[in-house]
C-alpha cells in the first residue's frame, strides 16, 4: 500500500460556542488541528496509509496530541518529545455577514523551536512513496524552515513524490523574512502546488497578476510562470472559493498539467458548519485522488473540489468524511437524506 507522510504542527484548537463573540465566551471546546495533520486524517479516511510527523512537548498536552493521532488512526510512531508547549489557536466561528476570526498563540511552540538533524530523515521516509508539507512550517521560525528543508531535500532524493499548500498565514510571518525569502529554494523541489496564482506569485518573488479564473485560456500563460520557476512541478491546484457570506460558500477548482487546464464546477455550500479545515480537506483528495489507478486527472479534481465542500458540513478541523461518502457527491446526490 503506498504511504504518505506528512510534516507540520498539530495545534490545541480553542473555539467559542457556536457563533459566539470572544468578549461573550465563557468557555471554549478543545479539539486538536493543523494543515498537514487534517491531510493526513483524511488520506486515512479513504483507506491509505499516512503518518504525521511533529514535535510536541513532552506533558499532558503533547500526550493528548498524540492519542488524538492514534484515535483518528493516523501513524505518529515518529512524534518527537520536547520544548516547552504546545501551539494554541482561538477560533471564534462567524456567521451571515460576519466572518470567523483567528488568534495564534503558537510562539516558543514546541515545533516552532524544531532545528535541522532533529530528525532521521532518510529512516522515516523508507518505506514511504509520498511527502507532503505546507507553507506553514517554513512560516513558524528560521530553525523550523531549515528542518523542513532538509525534509525536502531528503524526499526528494528518496525520489519521493512532494507536494506543498501554500497555505499563506499573514500572522505567522514574523522573525524577519518573507516567504520570498525562504520559501522559493522550497518550491522548487514541490511536483504538486496547491494554492491560487497571487499566493504563489508572492511567495516566488513574482509580480502580482489578479487572474480571471473564469477565463480559461488565460490561465496555461499565468501557471507556467510559477512552472518556470518550480522546475519538477507536475500538477498545480487551485481551490476556488466565492463567499457569498460566511454562511454560503461557492467551491470549485483547477488543475493544471503543464499543458491542459481542468475544471470542476462550482458548487453551492449553504449553511456552511465550519470552513476551517477545507483546503487541507482539497489537499487530501487531491492526493488521494492523483494516487488512484488508472490516473484520470479530471477526476482528481472532482474528488477534491467535492471533499472540499462536504467538509464545510462537519464540525473542527478534521474532514471525518468517507471516500463512499464523496463518490455519492460524484454522482449527483446533493439531496443529504438519511442513509437507512
Amino acid at each position: 500500500m503506498k504511504k504518505v507522510v506528512t510534516f507540520g504542527e498539530i495545534l490545541l484548537r480553542l473555539s467559542t460556542d457556536r457563533h459566539l463573540r470572544f468578549a461573550q465566551a465563557e468557555s471554549y471546546k478543545a479539539t486538536y488541528g493543523g494543515g498537514e495533520f487534517n491531510v493526513a486524517v483524511s488520506l486515512v479516511n479513504y483507506g491509505m496509509k499516512a503518518e504525521f510527523v511533529t514535535k510536541v512537548p513532552d506533558n499532558e498536552l503533547g500526550n493528548c496530541a498524540i492519542h488524538e493521532m492514534r484515535k483518528l488512526d493516523v501513524d505518529c510512531q515518529n512524534v518527537l518529545k520536547g520544548g516547552d508547549r504546545l501551539g494554541i489557536y482561538f477560533l471564534e466561528t462567524g456567521t451571515s455577514t460576519r466572518a470567523s476570526n483567528v488568534i495564534y498563540d503558537r510562539a516558543n511552540s514546541s515545533m516552532s523551536t524544531l532545528k535541522k538533524g532533529e530528525f532521521d530523515w532518510k529512516e522515516i521516509l523508507k518505506d514511504a512513496t509520498w511527502f507532503h508539507w505546507s507553507g506553514i512550517t517554513p512560516a513558524l521560525s528560521e530553525s523550523a524552515a531549515e528542518a523542513c528543508m532538509e525534509a525536502i531535500q531528503v524526499a526528494h532524493e528518496l525520489g519521493l513524490t512532494i507536494s506543498t499548500d501554500l497555505n499563506y498565514r499573514s500572522k505567522l510571518w514574523n522573525y524577519g523574512k518573507q516567504p520570498k525569502d525562504v520559501m522559493p529554494e522550497m518550491l522548487k523541489y514541490s511536483n504538486i502546488i496547491l494554492g491560487d496564482i497571487d499566493t504563489a506569485n508572492f511567495m516566488l518573488g513574482l509580480d502580482k497578476v489578479d487572474p480571471d479564473y473564469q477565463k480559461e485560456k488565460t490561465l496555461p500563460a499565468v501557471y507556467d510562470e510559477v512552472f518556470k520557476l518550480c522546475p519538477e512541478l507536475k500538477y498545480m491546484a487551485t481551490t476556488l472559493r466565492y463567499s457569498v457570506s460566511a454562511s454560503h460558500q461557492r467551491i470549485g477548482g483547477i488543475l493544471y498539467d503543464g499543458k491542459e487546464i481542468f475544471k470542476a464546477a462550482v458548487q453551492e455550500v449553504t449553511p456552511v458548519v465550519d470552513r476551517v479545515g477545507s483546503g487541507d480537506a482539497f489537499m487530501g483528495g487531491l492526493i488521494y485522488g492523483l494516487n488512484e489507478e488508472p490516473l484520470d486527472k479530471q477526476r482528481a479534481l472532482n474528488f477534491a473540489v467535492a471533499a472540499c465542500c462536504l467538509k464545510h458540513t462537519i464540525y473542527g478541523d478534521y474532514n471525518l468524511i468517507t471516500k463512499n461518502e464523496i463518490e455519492k457527491l460524484l454522482d449527483g446526490d446533493f439531496t443529504g437524506k438519511v442513509s437507512r
